[in-house]
């Protein structure tokens, strides 16, 4: 017997959907680092992180934002002096 179906609408909007959150193995692959690296800078409150009982969860969204903002201030420098060759 075959079934009908029927078409289903999802209303979408910023209250009702949410980011999956990452563990620490996920983000740590993101990144390129080890977990418990990872780990201990959500610990010490170097990464945005959200700590739910024992574990970290991570959105990427916002390690992608705190990424750029380190290397951003990693390398003034030489980001001002390929702006003055240009």
């Amino acid at each position: 017997m075959q079934r009908a179906t029927l078409p289903i609408e999802i209303k979408r909007n910023s209250q009702t959907e949410f980011e999956p959150l990452l563990d620490s193995n996920e983000a740590a692959e993101l990144l390129k680092i080890h977990p418990k690296t990872l780990q201990r800078m959500a610990r010490r409150g170097e990464i945005p992180s959200i700590q739910i009982g024992k574990l970290w969860r991570f959105r990427s969204s916002e390690l992608n934002a705190w990424a750029r903002g380190i290397i951003a201030h990693s390398y003034p420098c030489r980001l001002n002096s390929e702006r003055k060759e240009q």
